[in-house]
């Protein structure tokens, strides 16, 4: 879901920076578990590819694994820079295939300015959307990987929000206690603290925002430095630090389910693709994804390492 700062490179996505790396074979020794039986894929040359944040990267590497699994000779080129890269490399058949997210695809790519509330008909909007850009989008994951407030259990027992519109309750009740830790994209986007405001009636002192990078936003909230931090609804720091995350009760945020996206010319040479990767889609969801990129982001593990186990744990690959 993160937005990239090749964003403002759309006519340049190719170029340094934004550009694809020449990747390497994936070279994992699987077999077909209960994906890939029969090797459907055989014969078929795959490029996956990926943004360059955790999350994708693992991502990224199941799918590549699930495709080998099933026969596949797999590129990897997983880890390019910002968002518009890896979706204009499936789209121009550079790559073959990645997870993305509708959201971003419904808004930044697609220039939709109010997303949809109800995630299935958001992803049905953007796969008749992309279609027309040579895109195929595969059913989506439960695991949506978007915005969301968050905060220590120690504020959580004192304050006992567990939903925004509670938030904006204590807001208006109590200004002082409502202290926000966010990243600065979020504190300017219409998407974030500016339409979170508007949705909730809720009124947040400047004085009481602290802009900050992404990961140390983790630790100030985890510390009580402040009440409330934005986090992404599958960071394993949020489980790894015990954060408490707040419901966004009236669906203000996009929903950002993660999909696989497939260049429809390949798919259509390779249709055995969508019945490969569908079933270890179906078992995405928030809590594998926290529990996956923890063992990145927390315990330092390799990301495509971590894929493969959990790959082989799920019984999809031997």
């Amino acid at each position: 879901m993160r937005r990239g700062a090749c964003l403002a490179l759309a006519g340049l996505v190719l170029a340094a920076g934004c550009g694809l790396t020449s990747g390497s074979p994936m070279a994992d020794d699987v077999r077909p578990g209960s994906v890939g039986a029969g090797e459907p894929l055989r014969g078929a040359h795959l490029t996956v590819t990926s943004k360059e944040f955790t999350e994708q990267l693992i991502l990224g590497a199941i799918m590549g694994i699930a495709f080998q699994a099933a026969g596949a000779d797999v590129l990897d080129r997983t880890g390019i820079q910002g968002s518009i890269g890896s979706r204009e490399a499936v789209r121009n058949g550079t790559a073959d295939a990645q997870y993305e997210y509708t959201g971003t695809a419904w808004i930044t790519y697609l220039g939709n300015s109010e997303p949809i509330p109800d995630p299935q008909k958001q992803w049905a909007a953007v796969r008749r959307a992309d279609l027309k850009n040579g895109l195929t989008w595969l059913p989506p994951a439960r695991l949506n990987n978007t915005y969301a407030l968050a905060m220590n259990q120690a504020n959580f027992r004192k304050y006992g929000t567990k939903t925004l519109s509670q938030v904006a309750a204590l807001a208006a009740k109590d200004p002082g206690a409502v202290t926000l830790c966010v990243e600065s994209e979020f504190a300017n986007r219409a998407d974030g603290l500016p339409g979170l405001e508007k949705a909730y009636g809720m009124r947040i002192p400047a004085g009481n925002v602290t802009q900050m990078d992404t990961g140390i936003i983790y630790t100030q909230v985890a510390k009580g430095k402040c009440t409330y931090g934005e986090v992404f609804t599958t960071d394993g720091r949020i489980r790894s630090m015990n954060l408490a995350v707040t419901t966004d009760d009236r669906k203000f945020f996009p929903n950002y389910n993660a999909s696989p996206v497939i260049n429809t010319k390949v798919l259509e040479k390779w249709p055995a693709i969508a019945s490969v990767i569908e079933p270890v889609t179906k078992r995405l969801d928030n809590s594998v994804a926290q529990t996956l990129n923890a063992k990145v982001d927390v315990e330092g593990q390799d990301p495509h390492q971590v894929a493969l186990d959990w790959m082989k744990q799920q019984g999809f690959v031997k």
